[in-house]
């Protein structure tokens, strides 16, 4: 496993990191979670990502355990705030809210301080100013290393750093954008707007919700046991009106099967090394069902795409890629 930077934080992230969204809030049973955790740990992972919403908090805590028994520094927790947390209908970024849930997310993942605390979302009802200050005090009071957002727009990143400029407060050093071969939204803004700001990036989905590993085809049903047959996996797979199992899209990806087959990878592991191509990715965040899924895609890992390769795969999916 190879480490990156994280911005200009005083993180240094492995170049794959493990999310929790559905592989422990509900997508497979706790101890098989488990096992992928430590998996993960096994082949060099050390950034795991999670949020205080995913699974009712469930996934804080099923995280929180399964790392107990490793050295500390082994390992770093990212988890965020901003969506309800089961039944409780408060949200947002308010600095009473701020430090309500990171109490909560810390007693649930049974550590000191979270590695990197990130805004699941931009707040429009709270003033920046404040969210920005509650963050800075959890900074100073040691109970958070670093600080950072998911899915914010390039306006909203410019003004933060404006707001922690002014007042001498703690900066961003994460971003958590949704990126694949299929979805290159940052590249428009985004990406340019954390890099003004010495800000690295984590990509989610990188394998556009398991639509890149191959395994599904033009209409046939899914595979048992994919995230496309499980109702509770498969509400993200309909994105911006376009359905991540549509026959076209599916039928560009398949395309992509050749490429990938010439360069001795497999569907996965292309797609990572793709996302992994861009200075401006920290790292990519993989989730998995089973141990072996993580063990084949860290071999990702070091691997460049010569460019005649990069253009023999804009040239398969370009015409399904949502760009803006």
């Amino acid at each position: 496993m190879q480490c990156r930077k994280l911005g200009n934080g005083p993180l240094e992230v492995s170049e794959l990191s493990f999310g929790t969204w559905l592989t422990v809030a509900g997508g497979i049973g706790r101890a098989q979670a488990v096992r992928c955790i430590h998996a993960a740990l096994d082949c060099g992972i050390t950034l795991f990502d999670t949020a205080n919403q995913y699974g009712g908090g469930e996934a804080e805590r099923v995280l929180g355990e399964a790392l107990r028994s490793y050295p500390r520094d082994r390992y770093q927790i990212a988890t965020k705030l901003y969506f309800p947390v089961g039944d409780e209908p408060d949200k947002g970024l308010s600095p009473a809210q701020v430090a309500k849930q990171l109490d909560r997310s810390l007693e649930r993942l049974g550590v000191e301080c979270i590695d990197l605390y990130q805004c699941h979302r931009f707040d429009k009802e709270t003033p920046l100013d404040e969210t920005m200050g509650a963050l800075d005090r959890a900074v100073k009071a040691g109970k958070v290393r670093a600080i950072g957002f998911s899915e914010w727009t390039a306006a909203q990143v410019d003004a933060a750093a404006a707001v922690c400029a002014r007042d001498g407060l703690t900066a961003f050093s994460s971003s958590q954008p949704q990126y694949s071969m299929l979805w290159r939204k940052p590249e428009a803004a985004v990406f340019a707007a954390c890099a003004r700001h010495g800000i690295g990036n984590l990509a989610f989905s990188p394998l556009a919700h398991g639509v890149l590993t191959g395994k599904y085809a033009a209409g046939q049903a899914p595979p048992e046991g994919s995230r496309a047959a499980s109702t509770e996996m498969n509400a993200f797979m309909e994105t911006a009106g376009r359905h991540y199992r549509s026959g076209y899209l599916l039928e560009a990806v398949a395309q992509l099967k050749p490429i990938a087959a010439d360069l001795g990878l497999t569907m996965a592991q292309m797609a990572l090394v793709w996302v992994l191509r861009r200075p401006e990715v920290a790292s990519a965040i993989i989730g998995a069902s089973r141990p072996e899924q993580i063990v084949d895609n860290v071999k990702a890992v070091g691997v460049a795409l010569p460019d005649e390769a990069l253009e023999r795969i804009d040239r398969a999916v370009g015409q399904v890629v949502v760009w803006v």
